[in-house]
């Protein structure tokens, strides 16, 4: 890697997560894209990072569900870029499971992907990230303040990685920042909801109309490279949609 800031984003290959790394790229930063599943669509972004800058992004595999593996990520990371000055916890699990139906699975699954994993991850890069005076940035989601009707499980483990993000940004405090930034609607589910349901989301959108990952990215960029005196906050990009009409 080069002389640039790096950064780590987490669930990277694809959606919100792609955008948000294009974005830290184009402010300068080399990069570690992070996958599980997806590393197809993560070596792809790689390949266009590094064809706009050279030697500037690699791919990452993990399963952050599994025992160690924020460690052994954190560890790899590390090997490959000798620093770090971001780091961006953006896997999730989504799904809906309603009351009644919860497994322990569910909870392992989405409170793993969603809690577990940027607190674990945040911990083994918190000494990198000191000595870098660095940011921590956690992907929320408005639904962690209005829980989502059937997704109890979810909604639970982004209220959590709210309190965490406040949490560590007192325990790391002075010298990382860590904010969080809960989207709203800035891509439908894949599938899709039906036209109806879509329709009603937009209705209790104030501007109208769904984001773009681009929307999220923007705002990430703005709070890693512009906001120096800004931590412990968590900032919405919903369209509106969190002011409760």
């Amino acid at each position: 890697m080069g002389t640039s800031k790096f950064a780590l984003v987490t669930g990277a290959a694809r959606r919100v997560g792609a955008a948000i790394a294009a974005e830290l790229h184009a402010a300068g930063f080399d990069l570690a894209i992070h996958c599980n599943r997806s590393m197809e669509d993560a070596q792809a972004l790689v390949a266009r990072l590094n064809a706009e800058r050279n030697d500037s992004a690699f791919a990452l595999q993990a399963d952050l569900l599994e025992s160690g593996a924020c460690e052994r990520l954190a560890q790899e990371a590390l090997a490959r870029a000798g620093r770090l000055d971001c780091l961006v916890n953006n896997a999730s699990g989504f799904y809906p499971r309603a009351v009644g139906e919860i497994t322990e699975e569910d909870w392992r699954v989405l409170v793993g992907s969603n809690l577990k994993a940027p607190l674990f991850l945040s911990q083994a890069l918190a000494p990198a990230l000191k000595e870098s005076r660095g940011i921590i940035v956690n992907m929320v989601d408005i639904h962690a303040r209005y829980p989502l009707k059937g997704y109890p499980v979810y909604s639970l483990a982004k209220a959590g990685l709210v309190t965490l993000t406040r949490s560590l940004a007192g325990e790391l405090a002075p010298e990382v920042r860590v904010n969080g930034i809960a989207p709203g609607l800035v891509m439908w589910p894949e599938p899709p909801p039906p036209e109806n349901v879509r329709k009603a989301v937009l209705a209790r959108t104030p501007l109208g109309r769904s984001g773009t990952p681009e929307d999220v990215a923007r705002l990430a960029r703005f709070v890693v490279c512009d906001a120096p005196f800004v931590t412990g906050q968590i900032i919405a990009v919903d369209g509106g949609r969190s002011i409760g009409w």
